[in-house]
């Protein structure tokens, strides 16, 4: 299984493999066409409430903690399980226009979809 995280302001790659958006919003200045998303699971996203807190200084420990209490429930699991069986299939590239990726929901993400 291969997932990796990139930003969406990065050029797409031929080994990017399927194209993910993790962000319930279009990032700006980005094209539809230029972006090359394959797929945007808005449910898979943190929700508005918890994205809120964390940018307004939650701690990233909690911030995972939550982010994972909201993907257990159950449309967020369906979403979840669909992706991680397109990720057994090939490389599955997650895209966030976060300035930190590493420090956000899609490593999250990464991290769960990685799992066994």
């Amino acid at each position: 299984m291969s997932v990796r995280v990139r930003r969406i302001y990065e050029t797409p790659e031929p080994e990017d493999g399927v194209r993910v958006l993790v962000d319930r919003l279009w990032p700006r200045g980005v094209s539809k066409s230029d972006a090359h998303v394959d797929e945007w699971p808005k449910g898979l996203t943190p929700s508005n409430e918890l994205r809120r807190w964390f940018h307004d200084g939650g701690s990233f420990e909690e911030f995972t903690s939550r982010y994972e209490a909201e993907l257990a429930a159950p449309g967020a699991a369906a979403l979840l399980d669909g992706l991680r069986r397109t990720a057994r299939t090939g490389r599955v590239t997650l895209l966030t226009s976060s300035r930190n990726p590493d420090g956000s929901h899609a490593s999250v993400l990464a991290r769960l979809l990685a799992a066994p």
